[in-house]
């Protein structure tokens, strides 16, 4: 991804060894009795209805952002590459993205820094059209079709093409195409202008739901993601340049807190809460789908936001088999995420 033309405020993404290690060593202070640095922060999303973002959707609906002490604004993008041009411009504080993006960073050098995780899995899955490819057998089936990903570059980008390349298929034997992550994705497998689809939900509920898809692969699961990926891996994570946490520790903080507190109110909320805390907007029109979709996702959500080593490893072997720039021994995991607000977080909400 090329950010702005590579025209990057150094001041945010460059930090010497030293302030990094700092930054991170200091123990996390308590918004309670605090004043945190500043009130108000903004943050940058695309495609916030999707399930993939429900805790952020959760923590905002419930208030939590603002009890925490923050005046959240949440700014939706057209895609992530867009979200990330903001924040390397300084327009937004933070953006909620797929963790991989983190590591695409570190590999141009622009250097973020994920401090809590909302999912432990892609929460994604790949299905076939019933329609155009109505012979489907395996992967090798697809070669010279047409596969809708999300955006170009994006968490489906990558699993698409891991499926792909897995199936002896090299990525320039199929066309990946952007097609988004609600309405647009499935007008698209339904017209027949795509083979094949790699997607959010609720979207791949409602396809495989009307029998448009069949479902050929799942990171839905923690099963079906280990299976492709070899492990679990964060799928969406709040990330922010080193030098705002740095300056800005106590409204990081509020932010975990208030992501963690959704996290827990997730492990235990029912249907009808579900129904409640969601807007309206985002059921496209059918609340069984919704529960639907949900549960088939629920266990791939983050049970308290931490990264473990493992996880990241994942994602950087995922990551640098699908993408020829980034190298895996030039990328240092451990400045790619800290879990120092949510360790903190954890005991303050006994998580």
């Amino acid at each position: 991804m090329v950010i702005a033309k590579g025209v990057l405020n150094r001041r945010l993404f460059s930090l010497s060894a030293a302030l990094a290690a700092s930054a991170w060593a200091v123990p996390s202070v308590s918004t309670e009795t605090t004043r945190l640095e500043k009130s108000k922060a903004t943050l940058a999303v695309s495609g916030k209805a999707s399930f993939y973002y429900l805790p952020l959707t959760i923590a905002e609906q419930l208030g939590y952002f603002e009890q925490e002490g923050v005046e959240l604004d949440i700014i939706e993008f057209q895609s992530v590459l867009k979200a990330q041009q903001a924040l390397a411009l300084g327009a937004v504080d933070v953006v909620c993205g797929a963790f991989d993006h983190v590591i695409n960073l570190h590999s141009k050098n622009q250097f973020v820094q994920s401090f809590i995780a909302l999912g432990r899995a892609p929460q994604m899955a790949m299905g076939v059209s019933v329609k155009n490819v109505p012979n489907y057998r395996e992967v090798i089936d697809l070669k010279g079709k047409k596969i809708g990903i999300t955006a170009p570059g994006a968490a489906s980008n990558l699993m698409a093409s891991l499926l792909v390349q897995r199936a002896g298929l090299l990525s320039s034997e199929v066309s990946f195409i952007g097609v988004g992550t609600a309405a647009g994705a499935i007008a698209a497998i339904r017209s027949g202008q795509i083979d094949a689809v790699c997607n959010l939900e609720p979207v791949m509920t409602m396809l495989e739901q009307k029998g448009d898809i069949k479902i050929i692969s799942d990171a839905r699961t923690l099963k079906g993601t280990q299976a492709l990926y070899g492990g679990l891996m964060p799928a969406a994570c709040l990330y922010a340049p080193p030098d705002y946490v740095h300056k800005n520790r106590l409204v990081t903080q509020a932010l975990t807190n208030a992501i963690v507190r959704a996290l827990k109110w997730l492990q235990t909320a029912g249907p009808r809460d579900l129904m409640k805390a969601v807007p309206e907007a985002y059921l496209l029109g059918d609340r069984g789908l919704y529960l639907a979709s949900y549960n088939n996702l629920r266990e791939s959500i983050s049970l308290d936001g931490m990264i473990a080593d493992e996880e990241a490893k994942t994602a950087l072997r995922a990551l640098s088999n699908f993408e020829p720039t980034v190298k895996a021994d030039k990328i240092e995991l451990p400045k790619t995420f800290t879990n120092v607000f949510v360790k903190h977080a954890k005991a303050q909400f006994r998580v």
